[in-house]
Parts: structure tokens; sequence; C-alpha cells
């Protein structure tokens, strides 16, 4: 890294070049914490599912996926010999989103958006992207809305019993089961339906890393003594979502806490904000100002950057794979204004950003392996399923991610893994979900 680029950095307390196996047993440690009931970072949702032994045949379910401003819902049918196909797929607003609406409004308006999936099964896998308290039925107790959603009274409701109401106020038939997940829940139950030979893996993770960043994993079956107590905290296997973006204990820039302060919940989500995709672009902007302003650029080249408008990560990741694309903000400064200096100072500075998430995700993965307990042979590892547009498009961020799992999984713990992708991911996932 050019000496100016590493000073500049080291100055303002950013490390790029995280310790992937330190971070990783801090997370390790929270999120056991967590298990035992401890104070910790990280929630550690118990979700009382687990991937399927036998694949699904002959059956049908209602599958919604409702996160941010969108709902989606689509029927997924799995024929005799257990291959899925999804018809019926229709994408709308997220209810709450345009105005605030009362509980029984909220729930009107989603049984309105399955109008066209009416009676076609009787079981719906409902993945909704916010946080939740899983019950052992199933059901979902709703903890909050992001800021995109309005609906207060809908918070601390039981998400499926409140959709079954109202799905037979419109004339359905009874709904036999309404299974709430999250979106790595879904990703981990896919992972498993790809395996094939069920022998091939032995544990489970899922992986997001898109607008936002989250991982779950299969928890084996474990019991906890505390010596300060004579009660024993049995775990029986289960997948767990850990709402790993929450968790604190980690080096934060002098950026990281300039732009915490600009959020909706500053204090919160330390994790997250340094590798997923809503935030890599407005921490890149803040960096690049600081750099401009402190004479890492020449004089036409920093005033540029000082005006610019906040970048999204879009922006920045052009510039990643092609520095002198014109049809970017920062490459069109490169190829108009910009000194040779300039866009190697410019490269090096983001490329420390995407550096960073790619060490991020590696601990997070490596700490989830870990607490599986598998993994120790090469012919049975852990399958990884990954999803998101900031793990596989970002300028990087996968194929460094790969290197440092092989680094401190393979190489340091002797754990093997394996990261595996699949087509609807997630509408795969939740129509599992639906049928346990």
């Amino acid at each position: 890294m050019n000496t100016t680029v590493s000073s500049f950095l080291m100055k303002h307390n950013f490390v790029n070049h995280i310790d992937v196996l330190a971070l990783a047993q801090g997370i390790l440690d929270d999120m056991r914490r967590g298990l035992k009931k401890q104070p910790s970072d990280q929630d550690m949702i118990h979700t009382f599912c687990n991937p399927p032994k036998d694949t699904a045949k002959n059956q049908s379910v209602i599958v919604i996926d409702a996160g941010g401003t969108n709902f989606r819902s689509c029927l997924v049918t799995f024929d005799a010999a257990g291959v899925p196909s999804i018809s019926d797929m229709e994408k709308t607003r997220m209810p709450g989103v345009e105005r605030e609406l009362s509980r029984k409004e909220f729930f009107e308006q989603i049984a309105q958006n399955l109008e066209h999936l009416k009676n076609k099964s009787d079981r719906i896998g409902f993945c909704f992207s916010y946080p939740m308290e899983i019950q052992n039925d199933g059901d979902g107790i709703l903890l909050g809305f992001s800021k995109e959603v309005k609906a207060p009274e809908v918070v601390g409701s039981k998400v499926g019993e409140c959709l079954k109401a109202a799905l037979a106020e419109h004339g359905w038939n009874t709904i036999k089961q309404v299974t709430m997940c999250n979106d790595t829940t879904s990703a981990l139950l896919a992972g498993a339906a790809t395996a094939g030979d069920t022998h091939r893996y032995s544990s489970y993770i899922g992986y997001i890393l898109g607008t936002g960043m989250n991982a779950a994993y299969l928890q084996p079956a474990t019991r906890h003594c505390e010596e300060s107590s004579d009660e024993a905290i049995q775990i029986d296997k289960q997948i767990i979502v850990c709402e790993s973006g929450k968790y604190k204990n980690i080096n934060r820039s002098d950026f990281d806490i300039e732009f915490d302060k600009t959020t909706v919940k500053p204090g919160s989500f330390f994790l997250e904000k340094q590798c997923s995709g809503a935030y890599l672009g407005p921490v890149s902007t803040i960096i690049l100002q600081t750099a401009a302003k402190e004479g890492l650029f020449s004089e036409k080249m920093a005033a540029e950057l000082v005006k610019m408008e906040p970048l999204t990560l879009i922006e920045m990741d052009k510039y990643l794979h092609s520095p002198y694309n014109k049809d970017c903000v920062l490459g069109k400064l490169a190829c108009e204004i910009a000194t040779e200096q300039d866009c190697d100072i410019l490269f090096q500075l983001l490329d420390a950003i995407v550096e960073r998430s790619a060490r991020c995700s590696a601990a997070i993965l490596s700490a989830c392996a870990i607490q599986t307990g598998a993994g120790k042979n090469a012919s049975n590892p852990i399958c990884i399923l990954c999803n998101g547009t900031t793990f596989y498009k970002t300028y990087k961020v996968r194929e460094r991610t790969y290197g440092y799992l092989d680094e401190v999984l393979t190489n340091k713990l002797g754990i093997f893994w394996d990261i595996v992708s699949a087509e609807n991911d997630i509408t795969l996932g939740t129509a599992i979900a639906g049928l346990i």
C-alpha cells in the first residue's frame, strides 16, 4: 500500500487488515454468551427448526418474502421427484411504507396482496426480514420494524396468527400452518436442499451480505452448566439466527464514528456498518473527503471530491472494477481531472474499505463454522450458502473471503467448508420452512 495512504488510514485508526481469527474469536465468545442467556451483542434467536431429512414431494406451499419496501408472494410446488417450481409470482409494495397503518389495516393489506394465491395451499412460509422472537410453533412475535414500515400497532403481535385471522375474513380455507423465518434461515435451508446426497455435508450456514448483513448456523445439541448456578441450559439441535451485525467489540475508525452519528440508530450495528452494502458508499465518501481536506489529492481533484454527493456502493464499486470508466462519477474525475497519483490513492482508499468488508465476512463465517462443531473431515465439509449482491458483485469481496476462510478455517483450524449458491434461494428455503 502507498505509504501516504497507509499513514492517513493509521492516523484515523482505520484498520483494513483485521486479524480475522481474533475477530472471529470475539464474535464466537459473544455468540456463546447469548446462547447462555448472558448479556451479548448478538440476539442468538432460536428457530426451533432443522433442515428436513427428506425432500418435499407432491406438495405446494405459499411463499411470502417481505422486507424493506417490497412484498413478494408466489406458490412453490414440489413434484413427485422433489423438484420445485415457482408460479404465480407477484411483487407489490410492503404494507405500511406509504402511510401509517393500524394492525388491522396492515394484515388486511397483506391479505389483499395474497388474493391471487387464495386456497392454493394450506401452508405458508413467511420470510419476514424484521426482528422477531420465533416461537416453538413456528410463529413469530414482531419486535420492531425498520424506518420504512409504519405500523407500530403490529409490534408485539404474533404475525402468523394475525395473518391467519385476516385470511379467514377473506374467505380462505383453514390455513394449517404459517411458518415465520428470517432470510438467513431460508438461505441455510436452501443450502441444505442443494446438497443432493444428504451425507455430503456435516452442517450448514446461511449468510446474507447485501444491503444488510446477517448469519445463521446449525447449532448442535448442547448443555451448558454455570458454576454460579445449579441450573443447566439445554439447547436442542436447531438453526440459530445470530443478528451478527449487532456485534460491537470491533475497532472503529474516525470515519466509522462520524458516519454512525448520521444513521437512524447510532451506537448500534457496528459490525454491519463496516461491511454491508448500505454503508460502504457513505463511509467511503467520508474517507475520500477527509483525505481531500488533508492534502492527499491534487488541488483540482480535492476540490471536486469535497463537493461530491455521497457515493453509493454501486458508484464506488464501478470505479474499483473500471477506474477510467466515464459512466461513473469517480471514473469521470479520473479521466478529466485526476493525476496518476490521484487515481492510485483513490483506488487504494476504496480498496481498503472492501478489504475490511471481506475480512469481517470471513470472521463471521469462521465463528459460525467453529460453533457448528462440524467440518472436521474434508469429505464431509460445512455447507455455506451465501446470498447478496455485496458478497457476489462487489470488487474482490467474494474472492478475498474465500482466501481468508481457507487460511483461518482450513489451514489453522482444520475445519473444511464449501460455499454454494442456489437460484431463487430465499424463495426455495422459505418454501421448505413452510413445509417443515
